[in-house]
């Protein structure tokens, strides 16, 4: 839960609403008023669905409560779309890394979606290659994302050490 919610006056001059997207514009100010201090320990946390985008500011140990960044009704995931949110917050201005599921991180680091080839960011693991699924364990390293190669659709909207990976269950 939201710790500005029902607060709505005191916050409504941080908020804008422009191209489709409701987004905070200054990040600094509100963590003032809810009395946290900004620092590395805060993570940006991205979410999409085929008619929705969300981004949060979550902090590293659950201490404060989130905070909403920016949300985008009726506006489908896409690059395009990351690209717009992420500009909204001014994501190159501040330090966050970033966390999402693999679809959310794979979009941010530019590859295609779907069915395709080379669909690991970690690594070239061949999703093709039905016959040696089971035998070969071990796929080579994807060194880089590199546009027009191995699934790379478009540029990097986030440099690949600025991305936490979910934790993933055995």
């Amino acid at each position: 839960m939201c710790s500005y919610r029902g607060r709505h006056e005191e916050f409504k001059d941080f908020f804008s609403q422009k191209d489709g997207v409701f987004f905070l514009y200054d990040v600094c100010s509100v963590m003032e008023v809810l009395g946290h201090e900004y620092n590395p320990q805060w993570r940006l946390f991205t979410d999409s669905s085929k008619v929705s985008l969300k981004v949060v500011l979550l902090h590293n140990g659950n201490r404060f409560p989130s905070v909403r960044l920016a949300h985008a009704a009726n506006m489908k995931e896409s690059c395009e779309s990351m690209k717009l949110l992420l500009g909204k917050i001014k994501d190159d201005e501040f330090n966050w890394k970033l966390c999402g599921d693999l679809k959310v991180v794979a979009l941010l680091l530019g590859m295609q979606l779907g069915y395709t080839k080379y669909c690991c960011l970690l690594c070239e693991w061949d999703s093709r290659d039905k016959k040696n699924h089971c035998v070969n364990k071990l796929w080579s390293k994807r060194t880089s994302l590199t546009l027009g190669e191995k699934n790379v659709f478009n540029p990097p909207l986030v440099l690949p050490e600025k991305i936490c990976l979910p934790p993933l269950c055995t």
